[in-house]
């Protein structure tokens, strides 16, 4: 991080916190705010993803992701909002994924995790759009991060980097919805008009 604060184009900072820890974030939030003196633009970008077998339907690790890709999300994202709102300005900036458009029998906490993260946000740009404050809702298809590591079967994977770009472009430019690489947008409409007698039959 020093390093990085070296090159003269701005300052960052890290504020270590684990997004399941609720009642601390109203205080990390705060602390955050302090530190850039203002806030005008968030980005929620937490999540965990665990493997679940085909058979395997395991609370602990369902409730871990809801915690973490659900809750953890609103936990963060209403300060976020009730600021922007006072502000009549600011963006919001969910990264959710492509998993939430429907729910798949590999991993359903995992779906349902992500598609109410799609569904909140998309509640909290229905209620702040009126006020000036952008809502953007991100679903990246597979990046190339520690989730990842180790799937097999991955196509069109992404670095990091290229997809941090594409996000950041999206938010510049006042987008609602993206998809992260766009072609990913294509796979999430045909998924989504698969009528379930068909879809509960497929794979995926």
């Amino acid at each position: 991080m020093a390093s990085f604060n070296s090159s003269g184009k701005m300052n960052a900072f890290v504020i270590k916190h684990d997004v399941t820890n609720f009642d601390q974030v109203e205080t990390v939030f705060q602390k955050a705010i302090k530190s850039m003196k203002g806030l005008d633009e968030i980005y929620y970008a937490s999540g965990v993803m665990h493997n679940i077998k085909p058979d395997e339907f395991d609370v602990e690790k369902d409730i871990s992701m809801l915690n973490t890709n659900l809750l953890g999300c609103v936990a963060w994202l209403n300060p976020a909002a009730n600021l922007f709102q006072k502000q009549k300005s600011g963006k919001i900036i969910g990264i959710s994924s492509i998993a939430g458009d429907r729910g798949r029998r590999g991993n359903p906490v995992y779906n349902t995790s992500k598609a109410g993260m799609n569904t909140y946000l998309e509640a909290l740009r229905n209620r702040l759009s009126v006020l000036g404050v952008q809502v953007l809702t991100v679903k990246p298809g597979f990046i190339d991060t520690a989730m990842t590591k180790g799937m097999k079967g991955l196509f069109w994977l992404i670095s990091a980097k290229e997809a941090a770009e594409i996000i950041l472009k999206a938010a510049d430019s006042g987008k609602e919805n993206i998809y992260v690489p766009a072609r990913w947008g294509l796979v999430g409409l045909i998924i989504r008009c698969i009528p379930s007698f068909i879809f509960r039959r497929l794979s995926i």
